[in-house]
C-alpha cells in the first residue's frame, strides 16, 4: 500500500539438505541411533536418536516419515510425524501438516502455518541451561500434582 512491497517468505524446504544416512520409506527399524552426520528419515523409526553435539548435524522426518521417541541433535525438521521429545540445540522446522506428540525444547524454531504441536515450546540456549533444569522441575511438579 505505502510503497514497496515486502517480499513472500519462502516455504521451509527440506530439499536444501544433504545426508550421509537415508531411511526409506518402506523401512521401520526398533532400536537407538547414535548418528555423527544428517540422517533424513522417509519411513518407521522407533527408538531414540541421538545425534553428535560437536557437530552440525541436522535430523530430518519427512512427510511420509514416523519417529516415535526422543529426538536429541543441533538441527530437526518435522514434515512428518514425532512421538517424542524433540530437543535441537540450534534449530527447528516444522512443515505444514506435521505432527509433534512431545515437547519441543528449541534455540530457534520456525513454525509453517498447518503444523501441530500437542506439548510445550521451551526455548533455551546455553545461558538457560539452568532455567531448563528448572522449567524440567516445574513441568513435573504440574504433571505429579506436586
Amino acid at each position: 500500500m505505502f510503497g514497496s512491497r515486502k517480499a513472500r517468505s519462502t516455504p521451509l524446504s527440506v530439499e536444501q539438505e544433504s545426508f550421509a544416512t537415508l531411511i526409506g520409506r518402506q523401512t521401520s527399524i526398533r532400536g537407538e541411533l547414535r548418528i555423527q552426520e544428517s540422517i533424513r528419515i522417509d519411513g518407521h523409526l522407533k527408538g531414540q536418536i541421538l545425534g553428535s553435539t560437536d557437530e552440525a548435524v541436522a535430523v530430518v522426518i519427512s512427510a511420509h516419515g514416523h519417529v516415535e521417541g526422543d529426538i536429541t541433535a543441533r538441527r530437526v525438521v518435522v514434515a512428518g510425524r514425532v512421538s517424542g521429545q524433540i530437543h535441537a540445540q540450534d534449530r527447528v522446522e516444522l512443515h505444514a501438516g506435521c505432527l509433534v506428540q512431545g515437547d519441543i525444547r528449541y534455540g530457534s524454531i520456525a513454525i509453517e502455518h498447518g503444523a501441530r504441536v500437542l506439548g510445550l515450546l521451551l526455548q533455551v540456549d546455553a545461558a538457560q541451561a539452568g532455567l531448563e533444569q528448572d522449567a524440567q522441575a516445574a513441568i513435573h511438579r504440574v504433571q505429579t500434582g506436586a
